[in-house]
């Protein structure tokens, strides 16, 4: 009887171990998941981990013309390196590059990436919601000069009372505060609890502080752009998922379905700001797309003017160099784009741990990078990123 008293406690104390670890699993599922090398498979697999919306494939996909080669081009960061060298330093999982409509290259170093894996993009979900805003507005669903709170009035009497479309789109509705992953207790930090424990995020969102007037100071902020979101759905009626099928995914001929991944309490949201996941190819599409003018096989698909304001808003606070120190001076920000200026005004769309939609229209390149970086920023990767893309853009705008 003493053994069997001393299994079962045994057994008692197993079972307590194993319930705190999997409660500390649950409060710390997060640095988990994007933490290397798990996260090559977690950016890969969301649909595994969260509930989703699906954005099905166009019933009429049309693949690219595709004349694959491999790319000679050299950048100088540190040294002279190699786009060998950018994929091993700064963990690529997807890369494809897309001259004057035609894919020219693609690889998919990453150990759980091809070209039918949906990666995870994060905040380059945010350059998508800006395209369907830019449709909505078209379509007069949507108006810049539009108050939040005339599409959301749960929102009344809390810092977004008083920002309009417009300062969302820019993020400069003047609520919350810094957006830093480091910190558990920022924002963000309860915006993804709250988004992956089951929370409120409604709750988040009202609790912000107003840190500015609406329109006077850049904070960049995923709040601000799931809000966007939100009154996206509102103004139209329709879910992200359906609205980004109608708009997007079956004008450009997607090829392969996409999904938003959705908060685990209810009501089911999609995040506006951080949980659109796509096929490398697919997401070179939308950057042909802004390439060009917004126009897809001879239909504007994106307005014109939306296309070009995404290049730059020509707003001080919002020019390359203008947005602060502690973001890098080679940005600025227009329309849920980061705006590189220069001759050209190419622009990018970013997401955490290294995403990229690069896209020069005058060179009429596109590139997609999807990555895995062992951490949400890194300015040293960000930055000989953007050496590497710069440079290659160069080289294939000479070869013609």
């Amino acid at each position: 009887m003493g053994l069997n008293a001393r299994g079962l406690g045994g057994a008692a104390v197993a079972g307590a171990g194993l319930a705190a670890g999997a409660v500390w699993l649950w409060r710390n599922q997060g640095a988990v998941a994007t933490g290397r090398p798990v996260n090559e498979w977690t950016f890969t697999h969301m649909s595994a981990l969260m509930p989703t919306d699906t954005v099905p494939r166009s019933p009429r996909p049309r693949p690219f013309v595709r004349r694959v080669r491999t790319l000679e081009c050299s950048y100088e960061f540190d040294g002279r390196r190699t786009l060998e060298d950018l994929h091993r330093r700064t963990h690529t999982t997807g890369f494809a590059v897309v001259h004057r409509g035609v894919l020219v290259h693609e690889s998919y170093p990453g150990r759980f990436a091809s070209p039918g894996a949906r990666f995870q993009l994060f905040s380059l979900t945010k350059s998508v919601t800006s395209m369907l805003v830019g449709i909505a507005l078209e379509e007069g669903a949507l108006s810049l000069d539009d108050q939040v709170v005339s599409h959301l009035p749960e929102l009344a009497g809390s810092a977004y009372d008083g920002a309009t479309v417009g300062h969302l789109l820019d993020m400069c509705s003047g609520a919350g505060g810094v957006e830093d992953y480091t910190d558990p207790d920022a924002p963000i930090g309860r915006f993804e609890r709250a988004v992956t424990g089951g929370g409120s995020i409604l709750d988040v969102l009202r609790s912000l502080p107003r840190a500015a007037e609406p329109g006077t100071a850049f904070n960049y902020s995923t709040l601000d752009t799931q809000v966007l979101g939100q009154v996206l759905e509102a103004a139209t009626g329709t879910p992200l998922a359906r609205y980004a099928a109608r708009r997007l995914w079956d004008p450009v001929g997607a090829e392969s379905d996409a999904y938003y991944f959705l908060t685990r309490g209810r009501p089911r949201t999609a995040l506006g700001g951080g949980s659109f996941n796509a096929t490398v190819r697919d997401l070179a599409r939308l950057g042909v797309l802004m390439a060009h003018g917004g126009v897809w096989d001879g239909r504007q698909v994106v307005p014109a003017a939306w296309a070009e304001r995404s290049r730059g808003a020509g707003l001080p606070h919002l020019e390359v160099g203008a947005l602060g120190c502690d973001l890098p001076a080679h940005y600025g920000y227009a329309n849920q784009w980061w705006t590189l200026g220069g001759e050209h005004r190419a622009f990018t769309g970013l997401g955490i741990h290294g995403q990229f939609l690069w896209v020069d229209p005058v060179a009429d390149v596109v590139v997609v990078k999807t990555s895995a970086w062992p951490t949400a920023d890194d300015p040293e990767r960000d930055a000989e990123t953007v050496a590497a893309l710069t440079a290659l853009t160069a080289r294939l705008a000479q070869d013609g």
